[in-house]
């Protein structure tokens, strides 16, 4: 749909004057932009819920003071003839508790990370759709206002050489 506009001049007299055409005025009629987290509704089983609280909190200062505590307790533990060793020096238990704990921790958090992907990369569709949407009504009203520079020029190019003619 269009809106007809016109000009006029008094002066003009045996002008052929038509209708300029111009697009509708762009009507914001979207939702507004939403920060992610206010739209997030958050993990919605058990599994993504365990991987949330496992990328939350295994990057925790607390969890690396929590594990340096334990692994210095272990070491003390095993080094010393306090007690009888059940993992003495070279630690090999110990290695294989540390590399299953990254091993299901690496993977923990990779989950929780592609679910807030998943929501981020569907909020930025949204956001591309839009910021389309009102460029492509930018340039239509850009491609509409040349169109009526073209006619307005061409219809002074008349009236002066008219206006020439006249003198």
């Amino acid at each position: 749909m269009h809106i007809m506009l016109s000009y006029h001049m008094d002066f003009s007299e045996g002008l052929n004057l038509r209708k300029l055409e111009f697009p509708e005025p762009f009507e914001h009629d979207h939702p507004p932009v939403q920060e992610l987290s206010d739209i997030d509704p958050g993990p919605s089983t058990q599994g993504e819920k365990f991987a949330d609280w496992v990328y939350k909190n295994l990057g925790s200062w607390r969890f690396i003071l929590a594990q340096s505590i334990l692994v210095a307790v272990w070491v003390l533990l095993n080094a010393t003839a306090y007690m009888k060793a059940w993992d003495p020096y070279p630690f090999i238990f110990m290695n294989l508790i540390f590399s299953l704990q990254s091993a299901y921790t690496a993977s923990l958090i990779l989950m929780s990370q592609n679910r807030q992907d998943r929501l981020k990369a569907h909020n930025d569709y949204l956001m591309n759709l839009r910021a389309e949407e009102e460029s492509k009504a930018v340039l239509d009203n850009f491609a509409a206002q040349n169109r009526a520079l073209e006619e307005m020029y061409r219809e002074l190019l008349a009236l002066k050489s008219k206006m020439e003619k006249a003198e």
